[in-house]
């Protein structure tokens, strides 16, 4: 290989880098190429694009073709490798700084989920704070209230949820529409006002502020509900910057990323817990017992809404300056399509491409809701199950705080196993469902031997285990897969629909468990895990390993009305519904036509750029390619493209003139694009045939 591809000054890296940028040709540099170029030296040019080695053996088989016992076997390798070099970077970063991983936490985790832990923090704080409303005021929150109406002291609960079902749709749209930044900034003032009409909210009477608090829960709600699809769309989309081809690090961290940022929520709800249970010492002289004094219980709310009002002020701030390109991905996408606005033809594109989809991550979340927020909203009834009857809610808090740790361990191993080829997404929700449907079914058919002295601790443990694989389980995977499993265009979109339907299961768990009371509630919840795990099994595909270019690679081709001639992973039967497969999706899937596509999409994206660079030294304005300079691709990539161009192709390059044709090669976007049956290729000129030759 040496002897026949040599380019002096420049070298490619490895199988599975992203190459550093090497900037402009200084004009000193040269090769010696072949003008016939045979498989093994495309493949040496183009493996660390085509087939990374976190995915592909040395011989090219993708990990999920090879046989039980060696797929076994990469995959360990390669994971044990990555934990390896993840080791060594951490003790990198200690040598240097100590504190420097403590700031990578910061912003990978902290900064992305801030907008989701300030959401778990006054969400939450609903359930932990009616108890002290009913014993502070029982002429309004209590059973025969008489100050107050119980159709509004009901709807402090359904205002709220209805307000994030709102922001989950409308946001949703608006961040596939304006952009994601817009939606980030939005949510997050909105939150700031919300919190500050919550704390200051105010009546002639005890009715006249239960309506001026459960309508200021609503408008904070809609920001709430926003954070969904925006946080989940951004921090999935910012894994990989914008024009980068595929990276190793999206292929094996993109869950843990997402998740990383979805486990604030869970640390909100802890950081309530424990600022409750800390005013309530302070506020009330050190005790936690009744009789609470109206002036205590004003104090304690209000203060705890007001601290994290502080935060999300702060919030705003940096979405607003220090996230710029928060929205780069969705635009690059939006350039390419020559679309602008809303991408109404990619909404009902995908509707029909993947409507299996949208109802598994519709319907799972759903499933979920009934039991999380339903939980949650009313966690206080369960609690005082294990608890047995006490006049102070400084108990039910202190079990609450156990439950919540127990979950945020649940959250933190969903975050290390979501990544992993053998247990990933789709097993690790249909397990969590699983769990959670037998944590809940045992009891209910015993009730009263598992909340009897000789029962309560089992029925302790498995109202904990409940909690902790709700987190390890189907609360952390539907968050991410409801945006994973869906293209660039509509993917807030479709995020917002899937978690507005799922709110209307934590909305039905709310209007519920108003009528029925504890047991019948065990009665009715397991069924709703059976449900999701179902649903996970039947439609959702596992995306555990799959790049989220990739399936953009195969959006272009259905977009372009060509799905039967996309061949790659993205159709592979490992990331396919079981849905999909018994609708032949996966028929088309062909490793060696598709690495033959592969390069060839990788030229058109390269002419694309060539033509952009051109247009920009001859003085026009650049197609919107928002930095040419950003190359992923080697010297070699670079060469061999410009080398086994047509001569019309270079004559018009040579010349300065930026229309670059190309031969009908099988590419979704190419000029030889014509209708014709599904599986059937197009044609090639002979052009197309001459470098492809060693085929």
């Amino acid at each position: 290989m040496a002897d026949l591809l040599r380019h002096h000054r420049h070298h490619a890296p490895g199988a599975g880098e992203i190459p550093v940028p090497h900037g402009p040709s200084t004009g000193d540099e040269h090769e010696h190429y072949p003008r016939s170029v045979s498989m093994e030296q495309q493949h040496a040019i183009f493996s660390y694009l085509t087939h990374p080695d976190d995915c592909y053996t040395p011989e090219g088989t993708y990990w999920a073709d090879l046989p039980l016992k060696e797929r076994v076997k990469f995959v360990n390798n390669v994971q044990n490798k990555e934990a390896w070099e993840e080791v060594k970077a951490i003790g990198r970063m200690m040598k240097e700084d100590p504190l420097s991983p403590v700031s990578w936490y910061w912003r990978n985790a902290v900064l992305p989920g801030a907008g989701l832990g300030l959401e778990g923090y006054v969400l939450f704080s609903i359930g932990n704070l009616e108890p002290l409303f009913r014993s502070t005021w029982p002429q309004c929150w209590g059973k025969n209230a008489t100050e107050c109406s119980a159709n509004w002291v009901a709807s402090v609960t359904y205002l709220e949820v209805i307000g994030i079902m709102v922001g989950q749709m409308a946001v949703g749209v608006i961040g596939d529409w304006i952009g994601r930044r817009w939606g980030l900034i939005q949510d997050a003032a909105i939150m700031f006002v919300g919190l500050l009409m919550i704390t200051a909210s105010w009546g002639l009477d005890l009715n006249g502020w239960v309506i001026c608090y459960a309508w200021s829960l609503f408008f904070y709600g809609f920001g709430v509900g926003g954070e969904y699809p925006i946080t989940a769309t951004s921090s999935m989309e910012n894994a990989v910057s914008a024009g980068k081809l595929s990276t190793r690090d999206d292929r094996l961290h993109r869950g843990r990323k997402v998740t990383m940022a979805f486990l604030m929520q869970g640390w909100g709800q802890f950081f309530n817990q424990a600022l409750l249970i800390i005013l309530l010492l302070i506020f009330h002289h050190g005790d936690g017992n009744p009789p609470y004094g109206t002036t205590t219980t004003q104090w304690l709310w209000r203060v705890s809404f007001a601290i994290p009002a502080v935060g999300t002020l702060w919030l705003v701030y940096h979405r607003a300056y220090k996230m710029p390109h928060a929205g780069r991905q969705l635009a690059a996408v939006k350039k390419k399509s020559n679309v602008t606005g809303y991408d109404v033809d990619s909404l009902r594109l995908a509707c029909n491409i993947f409507g299996g989809r949208l109802l598994a991550t519709a319907g799972t979340w759903f499933c979920n809701d009934v039991f999380f927020y339903g939980n949650k909203l009313f966690q206080a009834q369960f609690i005082a199950v294990l608890s047995g009857p006490t006049e102070s809610v400084m108990t039910g808090w202190i079990w609450n705080l156990y439950n919540v740790i127990v979950s945020l361990v649940g959250y933190y191993l969903a975050s290390i196993l979501i990544d992993n080829k053998f247990y990933g997404r789709k097993m690790m929700q249909q397990v969590g469902f699983l769990m959670c449907f037998i944590m809940f079914v045992v009891p209910a058919f015993n009730y009263e031997y598992y909340t009897s002295p000789a029962g309560i601790k089992a029925f302790q443990a498995m109202y904990f285990l409940s909690s902790f694989f709700n987190q390890f389980g189907p609360n952390s995977v539907t968050f991410l897969v409801a945006g994973e499993v869906f293209p660039t265009p509509i993917r807030a979109s479709a995020h917002g629909f899937s978690a507005c339907i799922g709110k209307a299961g934590a909305l039905l768990a709310s209007v519920l468990y108003n009528y029925i009371d504890t047991q019948t509630k065990f009665y009715v919840v397991p069924w709703f895990g059976l449900a999701g795990m179902l649903l996970t099994w039947l439609f959702l595909p596992d995306t555990t390993g799959l790049d989220l270019k990739e399936q953009e690679r195969r959006w272009d081709y259905i977009r372009a009305g060509r799905d039967g001639d996309y061949h790659g992973i993205a159709v592979h039967p490992k990331h396919l519904s079981l849905w999909e497969r018994l609708r032949g999706v996966g028929k088309n899937y062909n490793p060696e036509l598709d690495r033959r596509q592969k390069i060839e999409d990788i030229r058109e994206e390269w002419e694309g750029k060539e033509r952009a660079r051109a247009q920009k030294e001859a003085g026009g304005e650049a197609t919107g390619m928002d930095d040419l300079t950003d190359d992923e691709w080697t010297d070699e990539v670079h060469h061999y493209f410009r080398n086994t161009r047509e001569p019309n192709e270079k004559e018009n390059a040579a010349g300065g003139g930026v229309m670059i044709t190309q031969a009908s090669v099988s590419t979704p976007s190419s000029a030889a694009m014509t209708e014709k049956g599904d599986g059937e290729k197009p044609s090639s000129s002979a052009g197309s045939s001459a470098r492809e030759q060693s085929w």
